[in-house]
């Protein structure tokens, strides 16, 4: 598994882990009828204006598959001004989940925040995502939930924050 700085090129691989992971990952939490609604095409034209812009990171398979990718850039709200930067999403083929490839795009990230002089972030995630638990794990801490709406439900994002990301890199290298 590879993990590099995501390319114009990998629009398709990442869209369709993006959709893909929604229609997994949100089933039951999110309207079915909404998931059914994404395509890979706007997913697509989506992320070829995002990746010019931002931190955008892919997992590579050996056979060339992306298989996940995490965004990220600096913190987008502005209530939260003990973080600097988010973390956008992050995102893995149901298939390849629970193999570290999540911790290891975290961790890409955080050195690409670090270099870019970003110490902190926050990550949105919905209260029903069983994976929000990863973040607590990384040592995130609750700061904060906020209601949103997606596809017609109204739902709760937990927000986590590190004030130090260099803890999520600290405990990789005390092993």
């Amino acid at each position: 598994m590879k993990i590099r700085n995501a390319k114009l090129t990998d629009i398709a691989g990442i869209a369709k882990v993006q959709v893909d992971s929604w229609r997994t990952t949100y089933r039951n939490i999110i309207p079915n009828d909404y998931l059914s609604t994404l395509s890979y095409k706007k997913s697509e034209e989506r992320w070829a204006k995002i990746i010019p812009h931002s931190i955008v990171m892919v997992a590579e398979h050996n056979n060339g598959e992306i298989v996940g990718f995490i965004s990220g850039g600096k913190e987008r709200t502005g209530n939260y001004p003990d973080y600097s930067g988010e973390l956008y999403a992050i995102y893995i083929l149901q298939e390849y989940q629970k193999n570290s490839i999540g911790k290891k795009l975290v961790e890409a990230l955080v050195y690409e925040f670090l270099e870019r002089e970003i110490s902190s972030m926050t990550v949105f995630v919905l209260e029903e995502n069983p994976s929000r638990h990863f973040y607590e794990k990384l040592g995130g801490k609750y700061v904060d939930t906020v209601v949103d709406e997606v596809g017609g439900k109204t739902v709760n994002e937990l927000v986590y924050g590190w004030k130090d990301i260099r803890s999520i890199i600290q405990e990789k290298n005390a092993k």
